[in-house]
């Protein structure tokens, strides 16, 4: 009678924690409307995405769709897309449940977002003779900066520059605005830092500025109008960064990025 107590006992705690870590239905219902979480994968940015051998995709953002999809008890389905700007049109497309882009706030309009996971150094390549040493050199008259059209630097960069001109690659990721800036004898490339990094060290011709104009958080994020997964987010993101695995997925890639800090 005792033992059978004791297996009572454990199997009600076993139930009341299952109970506890169940993902509640609205939340599925945001996150994965069609039975599965289409993810949206940036492969415009190397730091977040990288293609294997066969074009799938590895790095931080998969895995952590993967792990958001074994949370929920649905497949992932991969939505791969090569610019953010691409990610951003997909989500007022209804294309995708979960994306990875930076915050920006004409994206807020379409897209709640989670807190950061990650934070990025937007920065600028220039010449190695260039006269620009340092980011603050680059907005005047008569400079021009090549960006990736519709990127996270393209839209804070048009918020808030002055003086020079901004030139947009008609590709938002990848090597685009690079391949613009040498071939239109542009002043400066502006980017995201590792991918600027790695090309520079292969062309000593070209140099990266030390400075950022830009620290990009990239987040997590669902489109509008999905508060209960929005949330859910939110809270799985914090767990993420908590816990390490941010951390641990980023080494696993080969990738450097600064953890974001907890969310206040």
């Amino acid at each position: 009678m005792r033992m059978l107590s004791a297996a009572v006992m454990l199997l009600a705690a076993t139930l009341s924690a299952s109970a506890q870590s169940a993902v509640p239905p609205d939340v599925t219902k945001d996150l994965a409307p069609t039975g599965k979480l289409r993810a949206a994968i940036n492969f415009g940015n190397g730091v977040l995405a990288q293609k294997g051998p066969n074009g799938e995709p590895g790095g931080i953002t998969p895995d952590l769709a993967t792990a958001l999809a074994k949370r929920l008890g649905v497949a992932v389905e991969f939505v791969p897309y090569e610019a953010a700007g691409k990610v951003f049109e997909g989500a007022k497309a209804g294309a995708w449940d979960v994306g990875f882009v930076a915050v920006e706030p004409v994206r807020a309009a379409e897209i709640e977002f989670s807190a950061p996971y990650v934070i990025i150094d937007g920065t600028y390549m220039v010449r190695k003779d260039s006269p620009l040493k340092e980011v603050d050199d680059v907005d005047k008259p008569g400079i021009k900066i090549a960006v990736g059209v519709g990127s996270a630097y393209d839209l804070y960069l048009t918020r808030t520059i002055k003086n020079a001109t901004i030139v947009r690659a008609a590709v938002g990721g990848g090597r685009a605005m690079i391949d613009m800036f040498i071939n239109d004898k542009l002043d400066a490339a502006a980017g995201v830092r590792q991918p600027l990094e790695a090309y520079a060290k292969d062309h000593p011709e070209m140099r990266v500025m030390s400075g950022a104009f830009q620290q990009i958080q990239q987040a997590m994020g669902t489109p509008k109008g999905r508060a209960a997964g929005a949330k859910y987010l939110a809270g799985f993101v914090e767990e993420m960064k908590a816990s390490g695995f941010v951390a641990e997925a980023l080494k696993r890639s080969g990738q450097v990025a600064q953890i974001a800090p907890p969310a206040k």
